[in-house]
């Protein structure tokens, strides 16, 4: 399955700021199933964009604004080939727990075992833990233990949009019982690492059929992935309280959010600031035209109208 993503950030300040520096992290990843064919950034006022790929194998691109602006706009577009990936059994055997003991011996998943800065134990997640049954993670094999801890997860919580900020602790989301995918899925992470489990975190997107379900519909989207012998890495989405599936879009992995943050920067001056974010990911095999609705700017139009371009041009010689 082909996927068009357009991912649409724009900055207004209350008053001009200046010497603003910004890494985003858009680019979807190529590995395993997955392989993305055009990615394209655009910031305005323009600026020369750098890469480089992180210790996490992110594609993270930078750049610095020196004059005075009071909006920042940025807006990538991505094409993106999801395949059919193996079907995930329902059970495994018991003796894979043994086989993991074996795996984290011999290899460093430190990073993915230990506490991290959204992922951390606490009275209010020892508690969930009790409740869905995270405690005894022995009494089944580690596949069903996670199928088991995202069905938890997903039925003790109610999706909300803006319940929660992105730096918000989960113990916000675990004393109010609700929050929004970043916090699903750091709280499975908590529970699972704690069962000794490695377990990282997933920033990318959810294609919406017109049917499903509208969470995260018109933003990014994250789950978590846990390292299980014999499978590697398994996706599993506890707000969907589903496996991740071709409908699932990585974009970057870390411990957890803040690893992986979309955009993350700093700029001189003092002035209120006011986020507005866009996704649209689309069934295509070509990039989405200019979008009146994600005030796509003239700038942008035409470089997107000039890449149009020549991927028809390079079509038609193939």
């Amino acid at each position: 399955m082909f996927y068009a993503i357009r991912h649409f950030t724009c900055y207004r300040y209350s008053r001009p700021v200046w010497q603003s520096m910004m890494e985003v992290r858009m680019h979807p990843r190529s590995e395993g199933n997955q392989r993305c064919f055009v990615f394209q950034l655009s910031v305005n006022p323009r600026a020369r964009i750098f890469g480089y790929t992180d210790s996490y194998g992110n594609l993270v691109h930078h750049f610095d604004l020196p004059p005075r602006h009071g909006q920042l706009t940025i807006i990538s577009d991505a094409l993106v080939n999801i395949e059919a990936q193996p079907s995930i059994p329902e059970d495994l055997e018991y003796e894979v727990w043994q086989e993991l003991e074996d795996l984290l011996e011999k290899k460093d998943y430190w990073d993915m075992l230990m506490p991290s800065h959204f992922a951390r134990s606490s009275p209010e997640l020892e508690k969930l833990a009790e409740e869905i049954g995270a405690s005894e993670r022995r009494r089944r094999s580690p596949l069903a233990f996670l199928r088991d801890i995202t069905s938890g997860v997903h039925r003790s919580f109610k999706y909300v949009k803006k319940s929660t900020r992105v730096n918000s602790p989960i113990e916000d989301a675990l004393q109010s019982r609700q929050g929004v995918c970043e916090d699903f899925a750091h709280i499975m992470i908590a529970l699972v690492r704690n069962a000794r489990i490695p377990c990282r975190y997933v920033s990318g997107y959810l294609y919406h059929s017109k049917e499903s379900d509208s969470v995260a519909d018109g933003a990014t989207h994250a789950w978590i992935e846990a390292l299980i012998p014999k499978l590697g890495w398994v996706g599993f989405d506890p707000t969907m309280n589903a496996i991740a599936s071709e409908k699932h879009i990585r974009t970057a992995i870390g411990r957890d959010y803040a690893d992986v943050p979309p955009t993350m920067g700093m700029m001189k001056g003092k002035a209120e600031t006011q986020l507005q974010v866009r996704v649209r990911v689309t069934p295509s095999q070509a990039v989405l035209p200019p979008d009146e609705e994600f005030a796509a700017d003239e700038e942008w139009s035409q470089f997107l109208d000039e890449t149009q371009s020549e991927l028809a041009e390079t079509h038609q010689q193939q």
